[in-house]
């Protein structure tokens, strides 16, 4: 029973000693996620084309298309309400040639128990000692993009802080960059590539350790030594490739393809021991540039069953969007069936151009 009391914030800070290694594949995990309903809807699928103010996210160099400044706003929550995801981004053009953004993610677990001393020195149970802590990472992003001289390329930089806070047990700073770039041939073909972690992402941890002592010693033969305080998040690369088709000026289709590459062996659908890769495709259906419907599959896995027999598993996404004048409205429903093991989600965002207010 004790072991249950303490199991939170022991599995919380497991996140911490998962391997013993300063190099760890999954690290900043939160910043994967993604942003914008839009590109949720489409799996994703929008390194090449993305031309707003979710490009400092998805691939800084679609900041050069902006005309106006924009801000956006996305909420939604996972495990069935237990965490909650919440975005806020802002850009604007310099000049006619280059434009910046600022963006923040915040992924978090709130009031969460605290029964590390619900038991006192003389094995009495005092609910009055049941406290609440939370746990938080935040991501601050400050992105620059410019056109360069070649017609239709241009290039983007990010710049990354990292803050990981576990109650009063744990926190961390990290930093890293990214940088991407997108080009546009003169038959409207779109191709992007975005280098996530291009230099490593560091996260330095700081740990009180007399706390640390109390939840690790708190079950006999149960005591862990203290966790690294280092990681560092390993690059990732995004390739992408779209075009969009209009049809007697009213109908618009987009045909968008990821291929997201990790460098690390893992259960993706193409995998080696240098890189695995993962397809990802979008599609988006516009009328009159008003109403917009979406769908997308990615996340394809090769799951092992309990028969040591492998399945496939993939995530398809489902998503609607309204238009009016500067003033986008846009929902997501991820994982349509539950078809793999990440767990569906309801998004909804919202981008402003301020163009609208002039």
């Amino acid at each position: 029973m004790l072991l249950k009391r303490f199991f939170v914030i022991v599995l919380t800070l497991a996140t911490l000693t998962i391997s013993a290694q300063t190099t760890r594949k999954y690290s900043n995990e939160f910043m994967n996620i993604g942003v914008d309903a839009a590109a949720l809807g489409m799996s994703n699928a929008v390194v090449s084309q993305t031309a707003d103010v979710n490009s400092g996210y998805w691939n800084p160099a679609g900041l050069v298309h902006l005309e106006d400044n924009e801000l956006a706003l996305m909420h939604s929550s996972y495990f069935a309400n237990i965490a909650n995801y919440n975005y806020i981004a802002y850009a604007m053009p310099l000049d006619n040639t280059s434009a910046i953004g600022l963006s923040l993610i915040r992924f978090g677990v709130d009031d969460i128990l605290d029964t590390t001393q619900l038991i006192d020195d003389q094995g009495n149970i005092n609910y009055d000692r049941i406290s609440t802590f939370s746990t938080a990472d935040y991501g601050l992003t400050f992105s620059y993009a410019r056109k360069l001289p070649l017609d239709g390329l241009n290039f983007g930089v990010n710049a990354k802080i990292i803050r990981r806070i576990i109650g009063d047990f744990a926190s961390s700073w990290g930093f890293g960059f990214d940088a991407g770039i997108q080009f546009e041939s003169k038959n409207n073909w779109k191709f992007g590539i975005m280098a996530r972690d291009i230099t490593t992402t560091y996260n330095a941890w700081s740990i009180d350790e007399e706390k640390f002592e109390d939840i690790s010693g708190a079950v006999d033969g149960e005591n862990q030594e203290l966790p690294e305080t280092t990681e560092i998040t390993i690059p990732k690369l995004q390739i992408g490739m779209s075009k969009k088709w209009i049809f007697n000026y009213d109908y618009a289709l987009l045909a968008a393809a990821n291929l997201n590459m990790r460098f690390a062996e893992n259960n993706d659908i193409i995998s080696t021991s240098f890189a695995s890769i993962n397809p990802a495709l979008g599609f988006e259906f516009g009328y009159t540039d008003l109403v917009f419907l979406r769908a997308g599959v990615g996340n394809f896995q090769n799951e092992t069953q309990i028969d040591n027999s492998e399945q496939l598993t993939f995530q398809p996404n489902f998503g609607v969007g309204f238009k009016y004048r500067g003033i986008y409205i846009d929902y997501a429903f991820t994982d349509i069936g539950d078809q793999s093991a990440a767990l569906y989600s309801n998004v909804f965002s919202l981008k402003i151009d301020f163009s609208v207010f002039r």
